[in-house]
């Protein structure tokens, strides 16, 4: 995994889900029942069996820190909770100076059961499968402070953007150092790799995101400068060549582009990761199987290639189905 992503092509390209460790295992929902998601995000033990979970199950390549996007906001004592069926709430938004005030900057013991979490996981790892880091993009927190919650339209968001630029690029900096730290600390914890999730990236023109947002994703990413870096956005296909230039070996790639036009846009200059529909899972297994086996060719003209999904597992997914697919991955680079 940390060569593909560093970008080496190999005979058989690393596998693992985004989401992997969540809603569609028995076994994560029969701990849920009895802990709320940010209680979770904050307790190393659950951490750690939650990131384990998935590789248990799925002989995945990497394991992905159990966490969530706020998780450094929450540390650093933002008025905030996860609202099942809704997603992270702000209770007081920010839209002002006063509010940038607040927030402060993270220290090490806002986030030690993380920490202690990310070394525990790699103790119990196997030396061949990776831990990927894991942390929200300045951008996505944004949106999230400022609108208060999930948005359709981002109105807030892009009426501080385009009419308080000092404001919005203040905000944005302050956010960047406050993820890039976060990812910092899990690498020297002992994450090997990091992926920076931009989810709502896809809301901006390429222009406006050159603008208002890649220099502060590059300033998070800076913060991991000696291990890869995946960068990640939903609906990104006509931003992609950016979000690599942003400070990335590897760009992930959701499932509206294909893939072999994202290969064609990124060039040798990063390694890719994605991208088969989620959706897809819920198919015959036939079409599931030419996908795969389709993604995986057209994976091999990159500089690298990370197999994954192009967003994450859906709740309902039948775990099997998932297992079925990191053992056919993998039979396709011992026969290519």
């Amino acid at each position: 995994m940390v060569a593909a992503a560093s970008g080496h092509q190999l005979a058989t390209p690393p596998v693992w889900f985004m989401r992997q460790a969540g809603r569609s295992l028995p076994e994560y929902r029969a701990l849920r029942a009895e802990h709320t998601m940010l209680a979770s995000c904050f307790d190393a033990e659950l951490i750690t069996e939650i990131t384990l979970q998935p590789v248990r199950r799925h002989k995945v390549d990497g394991a992905i820190l159990f966490s969530d996007i706020v998780v450094p906001l929450k540390a650093i004592g933002v008025d905030l909770d996860i609202v099942a069926g809704r997603g992270p709430v702000i209770a007081e938004p920010v839209r002002s100076r006063a509010g940038l005030a607040q927030l402060r900057d993270l220290e090490i013991d806002d986030v030690q059961p993380v920490l202690d979490a990310v070394r525990a996981i790699r103790g119990e790892l196997d030396p061949a499968t990776a831990l990927i880091g894991f942390a929200g993009a300045p951008f996505t927190l944004a949106s999230y402070l400022i609108e208060g919650g999930p948005s359709r339209n981002y109105t807030h968001t892009k009426a501080m953007m385009y009419g308080e630029p000092e404001l919005w690029h203040a905000l944005l900096d302050r956010l960047a150092h406050i993820s890039g730290r976060f990812l910092a600390l899990q690498i020297e914890a002992g994450a090997q790799m990091v992926q920076l999730f931009d989810s709502w990236a896809g809301a901006l023109n390429r222009r406006d995101y050159v603008e208002f947002v890649q220099p502060h994703s590059r300033t998070a990413l800076s913060y991991a400068s000696e291990v890869p870096r995946i960068h990640f956005g939903v609906g990104t296909g006509e931003l992609l060549e950016e979000i690599g230039r942003a400070g990335a070996t590897t760009v992930g790639i959701d499932f509206r582009v294909d893939m072999e036009d994202a290969v064609r846009r990124v060039g040798q200059d990063y390694a890719v990761q994605g991208n088969l529909d989620p959706a897809m899972l819920f198919a015959p297994w036939p079409a599931i199987e030419r996908r795969v086996r389709e993604i995986v060719e057209a994976g091999r003209g990159a500089r690298g290639h990370i197999f994954n999904l192009g967003h994450g597992v859906m709740p309902e997914t039948d775990p099997g189905v998932l297992t079925r697919v990191v053992e056919l991955v993998h039979s396709l680079g011992a026969t290519a």
